[in-house]
């Protein structure tokens, strides 16, 4: 008998706030623009995407699209969908060595 597989969906298992946090902290270490809208679609679809829609005032289809982490989606609509979904963008300042590095 062939063993039964699924497809493993990330958002089943965002159903608390700290795991939520968790999950966009990594997202955001990793520094990879479209795997960050990607894991905010995750989250979009765990917290039920018809009700993101209608916070952000753009349609589910548009929000698909724009949290693929395939496209490009502007930074406007990023800032919309972290707002609805209770998340808040913040500079915070690297250690004195990474920023001399850079230049």
């Amino acid at each position: 008998m062939p063993l039964e597989t699924r497809l493993f969906d990330p958002s089943e298992y965002l159903d608390t706030e700290e795991g939520i946090h968790e999950f966009m902290v990594a997202a955001f270490e990793e520094g990879d623009p479209a795997f960050i809208a990607k894991c905010l679609g995750t989250v979009a679809k765990a917290r039920n995407m018809s009700k993101l829609a209608r916070k952000t005032g753009m349609s589910r289809a548009a929000l698909y699209k724009a949290l693929r982490g395939e496209g490009n989606p502007e930074f406007t609509t990023i800032l919309k969908v972290m707002k609805a979904l209770g998340l808040k963008l913040m500079p915070v300042m690297v250690k004195e060595q990474a920023i001399e590095d850079a230049a």
